[in-house]
């Protein structure tokens, strides 16, 4: 199984009304999976603050962790999320990477 189907099938822990798991390893590391996107919305981030809900996060994926390198998170309610509708798109990766040093 992909490690992006596997943080998926993770996520489902939290019971989420939404869920996107995006690979966007090709804008950052080459060949290799190791950075991804989680659009997260659940009933159990109500009364959370961001850094409690991430913690969730962290806390669910805590063994998948160590396979990856970097993980976007958005977290929202369900009333949130109607409000908003979607996630902002990810920033351009401004290199930095091992792979692009000459």
């Amino acid at each position: 199984m992909k490690l992006q189907d596997q943080i998926h099938q993770t996520l489902l822990d939290l019971t989420p009304t939404h869920l996107e798991v995006e690979d966007e390893s090709h804008r950052h590391a080459r060949g290799k999976q190791t950075h991804y996107k989680a659009v997260i919305v659940s009933a159990r981030f109500e009364g959370l603050s961001l850094i409690r809900r991430h913690q969730l996060v962290h806390a669910t994926l805590v063994n998948l962790m160590p396979q990856f390198h970097a993980l976007a998170l958005h977290t929202y309610t369900p009333a949130e999320w109607t409000a908003r509708g979607d996630a902002p798109k990810s920033p351009a990766c401004l290199g930095g990477s091992r792979h692009d040093r000459k």
